[in-house]
């Protein structure tokens, strides 16, 4: 695709403390908002380029159990194609733009 995104850091982390989370931070008090922001910033862009939200909720797995070390856990799957959907309508919307 052409062109560069301009896409909005607060719409990213409002699909990822919404979909993603895979610390659990949200529910703690004083968590960081932009804890997850390259990530995100990562996904989308991505999805900009082509890939497939298979491919995002891939990559999205491969942060939470390699990069985070995090293994698998209960939900891994669910919240990576949630966030991997949530991110693809946010990015075709962009394209409407």
């Amino acid at each position: 695709m052409t062109g560069h995104p301009k896409f909005k850091l607060s719409r990213l982390r409002e699909i990822g403390w919404a979909t993603w989370d895979p610390i659990g931070l949200r529910v703690t008090d004083g968590w960081p908002e932009d804890e997850y922001d390259r990530y995100l910033l990562q996904a989308a862009g991505r999805l900009w380029n082509g890939a497939s939200r298979k491919e995002v909720a891939s990559y999205l797995l491969s942060i939470e159990t390699q990069h985070m070390g995090l293994g698998q856990t209960p939900g891994i799957q669910q919240r990576a194609n949630e966030a991997a959907h949530a991110l693809s309508r946010y990015v075709t919307e962009l394209r409407a733009q």
